[in-house]
């Protein structure tokens, strides 16, 4: 096999970089109200990059930018809107039910609004929002689909009737037959849809 037959050894999220337009309010929420540990912190006369540990080497980190006029919106998880074309939700990973129900009692304390507990089948769920306005969900798997081969077949974990056509190739083969190209984005563009 070689290096590009090879699939990357993947250790979970480095980071995921979200907006802040106020990190000050930022760091109360992620590192007091969810208990995320601040780990590291990028200043530049441009911007700040904070970063909050979620899991070991798994962190959310926020830019908040100097002097950046930003709009700023807000919108529950799993619900379009014109606006969040590339992201709908963060959803973060618990080790069991009791860590959930704990979660929710700490947001309920911090004052938070928080959902009751979502059975998805093979997963349970919160949802929250956190202090600029970004949709939160925290999850345990009942079924941990994770680190193991894929059964395509199980109708727990793969419900889709209709699945696209990449997920028919690799319940069929395996493998899959092409894959997209993409390039670098150099300055601020619109993204033509392929449809």
């Amino acid at each position: 096999m070689t290096a590009v037959e090879e699939s990357p050894r993947w250790r979970g999220i480095n980071h995921l970089a979200l907006i802040t337009k106020d990190m000050d309010a930022t760091v109360r929420f992620y590192h007091g109200v969810l208990g995320a540990r601040l780990v590291a912190t990028i200043g530049t006369s441009g911007f700040r990059h904070y970063f909050f540990e979620v899991g070991e080497a798994n962190t959310v980190a926020f830019f908040e930018y100097a002097g950046a006029e930003l709009r700023q919106f807000a919108k529950p998880a799993g619900v379009p809107d014109p606006r969040a074309t590339q992201f709908d939700h963060l959803s973060l990973n618990l080790a069991d039910e009791q860590a959930l129900e704990s979660l929710q009692a700490r947001l309920k304390e911090h004052g938070c609004e928080v959902t009751d507990v979502v059975d998805h089948g093979f997963m349970r769920s919160i949802y929250f929002t956190d202090n600029n306005g970004i949709a939160l969900e925290a999850s345990w798997w009942v079924e941990d689909a994770t680190g193991r081969p894929a059964d395509y077949s199980d109708p727990d974990l793969f419900a889709d009737g209709d699945p696209v056509p990449a997920v028919r190739e690799l319940a069929q083969s395996g493998a899959l037959a092409s894959t997209p190209t993409t390039h670098l984005i150099h300055e601020m563009q619109e993204i033509a849809d392929p449809a």
